[in-house]
């Protein structure tokens, strides 16, 4: 109950620990408005006043102005709303704040120049549609005027990069390590080899059958992951049968007998579309989007290592 004893801004730094300095500013903005004055003109306040300097300084730890907490203390909006909006607001400061320890993290990783700490800024900061941007343009320059199988460009359109609204330092880094990728004249032009050869390579012997190459690829996957598993070295008596098994394979999914030749033919066409670097870009996307990591890269090399070896 309110006895009716004021409080003067001494007072009310005793009860509630805050500097008198902090609370005259606060009257003056007009959120702990003076209840009377003494005749000398020191301001007076109600019993209410510390309870009221406690919520405003609650709100104002949330970061919330003071113009907004006058809104609170005169009904004008209800604390829940404002809490909802400030909410909303953080997290997209949340965000932020992610991303430049992104780039501080990428910078201190890469020893950047100045130069270099600009471009990593950039690129952490990109939006959604600039990324996707970024992606189709790398296709469009690798693949353009090639008659490239349309079910692997739509595999490339399909799997473009989706940073989550809170992105992991692990994901950052990967999204920045693909766009330099899918910005390097090397790797395109690496790709737009492959590429090149594979339509040669159907050209001469057919497009396989969807269905069929992934059951090679996933014999691939498993005959060379027991080898690996087993300590079988590719240039060994023991890896004979498994490279001879996928090699036949590989010969009837392209309608051609096995033997030396084939074989030539093969690696040729191994060699040409096993850049570390591709499989390295399926890998960044797989971290970026959440997916399950790619295989097939350490199959090829060791089937690649064993036809070599002849």
């Amino acid at each position: 109950m309110d006895d009716g004893t004021l409080h003067t801004i001494g007072d009310l730094a005793r009860l509630t620990g805050l500097p008198v300095k902090t609370i005259r500013f606060w009257s003056d903005a007009g959120v702990v408005p003076p209840t009377d004055r003494t005749p000398a003109g020191y301001r007076l306040y109600g019993q209410d006043a510390p309870a009221r300097l406690g919520l405003v300084r609650t709100l104002r730890d949330l970061g919330i102005g003071l113009a907004v907490i006058r809104q609170v203390l005169e009904r004008e909006v209800t604390v829940a709303e404002v809490a909802t909006v400030h909410a909303e607001v953080l997290q997209v400061q949340i965000r932020t704040l992610r991303l430049h320890r992104a780039v501080l993290r990428a910078v201190a990783g890469r020893g950047s120049t100045p130069e270099e700490i600009e471009i990593v800024h950039k690129l952490v900061t990109l939006g959604d549609q600039e990324r996707r941007r970024l992606i189709s343009d790398f296709i469009d320059s690798a693949f353009e005027g090639l008659d490239v199988d349309p079910g692997f460009l739509a595999t490339l359109r399909g799997a473009m990069p989706e940073l989550p609204e809170d992105p992991s330092q692990e994901q950052l880094d990967a999204w920045v390590e693909l766009a330099e990728l899918v910005q390097d004249d090397d790797f395109r032009a690496g790709m737009r080899k492959a590429a090149a050869d594979q339509i040669q390579a159907a050209a001469e012997l057919g497009r396989p059958d969807e269905q069929d190459s992934r059951r090679l690829a996933e014999l691939l996957m498993e005959r060379t992951a027991g080898a690996r598993e087993a300590g079988v070295a590719p240039d060994s008596a023991a890896a004979r049968p498994v490279i001879d098994e996928l090699v036949a394979a590989c010969a009837r999914l392209s309608g051609r007998e096995d033997g030396p030749e084939f074989r030539q033919w093969l690696l040729r066409r191994m060699e040409i579309g096993s850049d570390s670097r591709y499989e390295r870009y399926w890998r960044l996307l797989s971290v970026i989007n959440g997916w399950p990591a790619p295989s097939m890269g350490p199959a090829v090399q060791w089937l690649i290592a064993g036809l070599r070896a002849g």
